[in-house]
């Protein structure tokens, strides 16, 4: 099983430069198809042209995501060209609104997204807008890099959220073929709740299942002793020396996790490890 068609959205050469690279080696270890879509996305907000202005303020707007798109699809084409694997770059204009209708259907037939984190120093508006529409409008799995790289360690320990979810286990399904690869693979647990059905050992069903697909995994059960669940899930991966952590995103309502915050916003605000989501 591997990962063999891979995506990634880029909205600025900022962007690329930390995305299109990580995605170029990933494509490579994999030997999958890596297309990028470049975006010229229109901020104007929806009805702002309505109260007398000239639709060629409208039609100047277009045109100047347009030539940014363009220039960036033509950035990506000379990245790629000379890699040894099989690409494709293509570019988008798109307003702002129209956004998650077209990331969805752009990402829901690929098997993997990479993007870098929308809550980086310097991330744009639009990037937040790619992560939450190719996971809900694509139902797709994401790979967020917060440091944009890929080390050669990458991908060989791997920490596992588990928490009995269904976003934990579609994470863990969509993640198989990086599981696979792993030598390496810890199931975290923190602190399991008493009455579950997995009470007795928990993670256990979920080993089992990742055995009889080969992978090597052995469950951590973990103290909430920090305040978030998802510092206790940090601190273990940096503990054990993983590159990855794979977790379910959005367990919680996306509003709610704007106002309130949440396990899967706060691990993106803050890790310094790849995050491999799946809703």
């Amino acid at each position: 099983m591997d990962f063999k068609s891979i995506v990634t959205f880029l909205g600025s050469e900022a962007e690329m430069s930390a995305t299109l690279p990580a995605a170029l080696e990933l494509s490579r270890m994999h030997d999958a198809h890596l297309t990028s879509y470049s975006l010229g996305v229109d901020m104007t907000p929806a009805g702002g042209f309505y109260m007398g202005a000239s639709p060629i303020l409208l039609q100047e707007t277009l045109e100047r995501a347009q030539a940014e798109a363009e220039l960036l699809e033509e950035t990506a084409r000379k990245l790629c060209n000379n890699q040894a694997i099989r690409w494709g770059a293509e570019s988008a204009v798109v307003q702002f609104g129209g956004l998650p209708a077209l990331v969805g259907l752009r990402s829901r037939f690929s098997d993997l997204v990479i993007q870098t984190s929308p809550y980086a120093d310097g991330a744009l508006p639009t990037q937040e807008a790619v992560l939450e529409a190719a996971l809900f409008e694509g139902q797709a799995a994401v790979l967020v890099l917060p440091t944009g790289r890929i080390a050669p360690e990458f991908g060989k320990r791997v920490v596992v959220a588990w928490n009995q979810s269904n976003e934990a286990l579609s994470a863990v399904r969509r993640a198989l073929p990086m599981l696979q690869a792993a030598e390496h693979v810890s199931v975290a647990v923190v602190n399991p709740p008493t009455h579950s059905p997995e009470r007795s050992d928990p993670g256990g069903l979920l080993t089992q299942m990742l055995a009889r697909h080969g992978v090597r995994a052995e469950v951590s059960v973990l103290a909430k002793t920090m305040p978030r669940v998802s510092d206790v899930l940090m601190r273990h991966v940096e503990d054990i020396d993983a590159s990855v952590l794979v977790m379910g995103a959005y367990g919680h309502s996306r509003l709610r996790e704007a106002i309130l915050g949440g396990a899967t916003r706060h691990v993106l605000e803050t890790a310094k490890q790849a995050v491999f989501l799946a809703h």
